[in-house]
């Protein structure tokens, strides 16, 4: 039986190749992942390890920012001595560290990274742990001089002797770039200034007695636990952070933590389609070959082979497969991973191939994915192999499962659809976020389940109304492309499904960010009555600098403040809400039409007092007049009292939940150092806004780092952000289709096979090569349409579920993107055609005497 296996294997190996391809694809990017994955970790974790002082001690930060608010914590460099002077250091020194800083060049173009990596302000004080040296030019001294690291230089067009202009919360200046300085390890792609201290402190602090953190190095035999202790006892365990050299290597890898899991995950994402998709090829690939094996099937038996003996020799067969699959995956993934790395390096995260990482469980993982995937997905052909009647060998058998009775499917299929049909209806009616949440993914995999083995029962039905015009318009060969793929529903469901999948995921997220991009219009058009807002590109928030400049411009009438700081609110429910809070200009009413449930803007915005969401107030016990604490970064607190409930409908999210704000008085006093995230510009009578605009991108010239927006730019912005998602759908529906074009194509390969003989009478009496060939075509694309239109009507469901929970952060507006749907339906027609163009090829080469006596 081994024997006959293996040869077995090596005949079918050709017809077996797609199936390959679809199991190494699947193992390519879990693989990648893996490794992309362990080196940037591995690379960062040396870095961070080799750069870390032996004791950092760094301001106290009680709240976490999911917002940036422009403060910079700091602390007194009068420490430095105090530390310095501890029993077991060595030595103790200042450190300056400012993200968000812009530094421009002569033509007021920024040259900071465009990749969203910050641009970092420092003082030059190199040590054996820089992660920098001095390559060219002499270190900066005094306020007009800088030095600049290489790789942005290079990629900027930097040299020394240029003056760049540097944007920092005290205001702005100008320097000479006097020297450039290498990086010696992973240069994680942000753009490095150095200063000199006083420098730093004075221009980028504002602050000549003050700096970010303090580097205290250990004397030999006093390890970095007992410096970190005895630092703390001299300096107030309870006034700042102390961290030893592991213990900041590891806070600084977990603030990269988000970026790489993002990537993992997106990774792990297309590997998860391609496993799925994968599934239903395997499984079609080996019941059209066991169908077409019957009678050679039912000779084994005959010849004396069990039931066990087959299903194990089919098994065989997958896990051979598997491994093949496995292996060129594995090799494939670390192409991937090459490319990835390579891709990083062009975004400015100069990571070395030569340090790629492949850990133990790379590998392991491959061959788990690869071999579970097609001992899955054949387990079902196997035993349906293993049924064959020795009897089939002597009979001219009929293919497999045709006519076969449905009745469990649909039985199986009605219990599993209407589980998930219920669950998504407890989505579309729960009240809770994340609820609907839970509830919505179970009802999104349950009813994938039930469409998936119900699909079959759909294919008559559904398959006489697409291909109904087909004998009008084709004539006996659009008759018989469409019974052709009625003959076997269940390949026909099984090699549809394969499509369904990634088209119910585009379906289904395109609904939503539909459904969000309308919301967020309405939102926009809604509460923005400013003619402008003037806002960093990226959210990141500007020196007050730029709106003192903005005040001074010709045609402004009013200008309106907005900031946003972290804060923590103890609410009378006995609830800590860590959230983001905005704060704003007494005249808020004339840049914003907000929509009060109790109060007013004067109300919200007066001393003491501040505004919440009404059902964030209603879900936690508070009225207007409550009194709720609230702690402010740096460890200042405050009692404040409800002065207005806001009715904004308005969407939570990005750490902005309860809608909270107060007055910019309040936030000056309990908040300051904050930098404003946004301002808001009216015209002065008389000013048209297009002279406006023109007068306040004239005055912002120098500032590259903030835009001018109107309510149309502002939309655009919006867009683009979600547009973002929508990219990483349509890039798994690529790979779907993909996997899906290599499932038709051998569904009709080894159809054309098991139809060798049919195919050679069809011709004998007279049918066309050409006309063998649309035959062909129109079979695939009728089964393309068949699973593009299951997967759009699963899409849209989940669609306007995926509303539902989305109404639940605010984003109320419901929207079905028809241009999208249409579009697919075309495109799964076009896939339709070119999946055939081979299969009808060979067949239309077939030599008709042959095929008629072929077995």
């Amino acid at each position: 039986m081994l024997k006959a296996t293996l040869r077995s294997f090596l005949a079918h190996k050709g017809r077996l190749l797609l199936s390959a391809l679809a199991v190494i694809l699947s193992v390519a990017f879990v693989a990648g992942s893996l490794i992309f994955s362990d080196t940037v970790s591995r690379t960062f974790d040396r870095l961070f390890a080799s750069t870390a002082a032996d004791v950092t001690v760094s301001p106290k930060e009680n709240l976490d920012e999911a917002l940036p608010s422009g403060f910079t914590p700091t602390l007194p460099a009068s420490l430095v001595d105090r530390a310095a002077r501890v029993e077991g250091a060595e030595s103790a020194r200042l450190d300056v560290d400012v993200a968000g800083i812009t530094v421009a060049d002569e033509d007021n173009e920024s040259v900071g990274p465009t990749t969203g990596a910050p641009t970092i302000g420092t003082i030059w004080n190199p040590t054996d742990r820089s992660p920098v040296e001095l390559t060219s030019g002499h270190a900066p001294e005094g306020p007009s001089q800088v030095l600049l690291d290489a790789d942005t230089a290079d990629s900027k067009d930097v040299a020394i002797g240029d003056t760049l202009t540097v944007i920092a919360a005290p205001g702005s200046f100008k320097a000479e770039v006097v020297g450039i300085a290498t990086f010696t390890t992973t240069n994680p792609g942000a753009a490095l200034v150095f200063f000199d201290t006083e420098t730093a402190q004075t221009k980028l602090l504002g602050d000549p007695d003050a700096g970010t953190s303090i580097s205290v190095d250990a004397a030999d035999g006093v390890s970095d636990p007992q410096l970190k202790q005895r630092v703390a006892a001299a300096l107030g365990a309870d006034t700042f952070d102390f961290r030893t050299a592991d213990e900041q290597a590891e806070s600084d890898v977990e603030q990269l933590g988000g970026f790489l899991d993002v990537i993992k995950y997106v990774m792990l994402g297309f590997a998860g389609i391609a496993v799925l998709v994968g599934v239903f090829l395997i499984v079609n690939t080996f019941s059209m070959l066991i169908a077409q094996r019957t009678r050679e099937l039912g000779l084994l038996r005959a010849l004396g082979a069990d039931r066990r003996q087959v299903r194990r020799s089919v098994l065989t067969e997958a896990l051979l497969l598997g491994l093949v699959g496995s292996t060129l995956g594995l090799a494939t993934g670390i192409g991937l991973a090459v490319g990835l790395i390579e891709l990083m390096s062009l975004l400015g995260m100069n990571i070395r191939s030569a340090d790629m990482v492949i850990g133990v469980a790379t590998p392991v993982s491959a061959y788990v994915v690869g071999l579970g995937v097609t001992f899955v997905a054949a387990y079902l052909p196997a035993r349906r192999a293993a049924g064959v009647s020795p009897m089939a060998a002597l009979a001219d058998a009929e293919i497999a499962d045709v006519g076969k009775p449905l009745r469990v499917r649909a039985v199986v299929g009605a219990v599993v659809g209407a589980l998930g049909a219920a669950a998504l209806v407890g989505c579309a009616t729960a009240t809770q976020t994340s609820s609907a949440a839970s509830l919505l993914g179970l009802g999104v995999v349950l009813t994938l389940i039930a469409t998936v083995i119900a699909g079959p029962l759909l294919v008559r039905p559904v398959i006489r109304v697409l291909g109904g015009a087909f004998p009008a318009l084709f004539g006996s060969v659009g008759r018989m492309s469409q019974r052709n793929a009625l003959r076997n529903p269940r390949r026909t469901g099984a090699t549809a499904a394969a499509l369904m999948v990634g088209l119910a995921l585009v379906g289904g997220m395109s609904v939503a960010s539909a459904s969000m991009t309308k919301s967020f219009d309405e939102q926009i058009d809604k509460t923005l009555g400013a003619d402008f807002v003037v806002q960093n590109s990226n959210f990141v928030p500007f020196p007050e600098e730029v709106t003192k400049r903005v005040e001074a411009t010709d045609g402004v009438g009013l200008v309106v403040r907005s900031r946003l700081t972290p804060v923590a609110v103890s609410l009378p429910d006995g609830d800590r809400v860590e959230t983001t809070a905005g704060a704003y200009d007494p005249r808020l009413d004339d840049v914003a039409n907000i929509t009060y449930a109790q109060g007013d803007s004067a109300a919200a915005l007066a001393k003491g007092r501040i505004a919440m969401d009404r059902d964030f107030a209603r879900d936690h016990g508070v009225r207007v007049g409550s009194t709720i604490p609230v702690e402010f970064q740096g460890g200042r607190t405050a009692d404040l009292t409800v002065g207005a409930l806001t009715d904004q409908d308005s969407a939570d999210g990005f750490g902005t939940q309860g809608g909270l704000f107060f007055g910019m008085r309040t936030m000056e006093r309990y908040a300051p150092g904050g930098q404003d995230s946004a301002v808001y510009v009216n015209a002065s009578p008389g000013t048209s806004t297009d002279d406006l605009r023109t007068n306040l991108e004239a005055t912002l010239d120098p500032y590259p780092q903030v835009d001018v927006r109107d309510i149309a730019d502002y939309k655009e912005l919006v867009h683009d952000q979600i547009a973002v998602l929508l990219y990483l759908v349509y890039a798994l529906l690529g790979l779907a289709i993909i996997i899906a074009v290599l499932g038709v194509v051998n569904t009709l390969a080894l159809s054309v096979v098991e139809r060798t003989r049919e195919i050679g009478l069809l011709r004998a009496i007279g049918l066309a090569r050409r006309q063998l060939r649309r035959m062909i075509r129109l079979e695939s694309v009728v089964i393309a349409v068949f699973g593009a239109v299951l997967g759009l009507a699963l899409g849209l469901v989940w669609g306007v579920c995926t509303q539902q929970v989305l109404a639940l952060q605010g984003m109320q507006a419901f929207a079905i993107p028809w241009t999208t749907i249409i579009a697919v339906v075309i495109g799964s027609a076009v896939v339709g055609v070119v999946a055939a163009l081979l299969p009808a090829l060979r067949a239309s080469r077939m030599n008709v005497l042959a095929a008629i006596a072929h077995e």
